[in-house]
């Protein structure tokens, strides 16, 4: 793949961009950080307007731990492209890091309304409610996550343990016994019915 997108760097711009995005994305994926953020300068030198260009070079900022440069990257990409839902995602993600929760929040509700059944998308708004310290909330949004993804063993956790924090031992009993049955390695699992048994 590389060999072949190399091919593509000597000719016009919005190709020799296509290619340097691409070769960018593969030197990120293998963790080549230098390289991909290489690429991702050359692709936007190429055409400053490629959302996944500038989405592709805010990734390698966001790597090195620059999240305020990163998200000016991402919300350059939502200016070319209000639809670059990756540049939206990785936006929430930033923000998330930035501890700036209700931007975070803003951006992910924005993603939820263009992708309705994205297990990620539903597990990042859940996790914010749970960090504001929103359990109904949150617990709302898990158990949406659950309609998507019913076999999950770490969200059926989340929400024994959300139930549990709340005192419902019924519920948090369901989810966590729900847990135990696709994953029964899990220790915190297994400690938390145990005590459950002996009460």
């Amino acid at each position: 793949a590389l060999e072949t997108l190399k091919m593509f760097e000597k000719t016009d711009s919005r190709v020799k961009s296509a290619a340097a995005t691409n070769l960018s994305f593969l030197y990120y994926l293998e963790n080549e950080l230098t390289q991909a953020s290489n690429y991702a300068d050359l692709a936007v030198n190429s055409d400053r307007y490629n959302p996944a260009a500038l989405t592709n070079k805010g990734n390698t900022v966001f790597a090195n731990g620059d999240y305020e440069k990163a998200a000016e990257f991402y919300k350059e990409a939502l200016r070319n492209d209000s639809s670059c839902t990756e540049a939206l995602y990785n936006l929430g993600l930033t923000y998330k890091k930035l501890n700036r929760i209700e931007e975070a929040l803003d951006c992910f509700l924005k993603l939820h309304a263009i992708l309705q059944n994205s297990a990620q998308v539903l597990y990042q708004i859940a996790s914010i409610y749970e960090i504001m310290e929103d359990p109904n909330q949150a617990i709302e949004w898990f158990l949406q996550l659950i309609s998507v993804v019913p076999t999950d063993p770490h969200v059926l956790a989340k929400l024994g343990e959300l139930y549990n924090n709340e005192g419902d031992k019924s519920q948090a009993f369901h989810y966590y016994y729900e847990s135990y049955r696709y994953f029964p390695s899990n220790i915190e699992v297994i400690e938390w019915l145990g005590v459950y048994y002996i009460d």
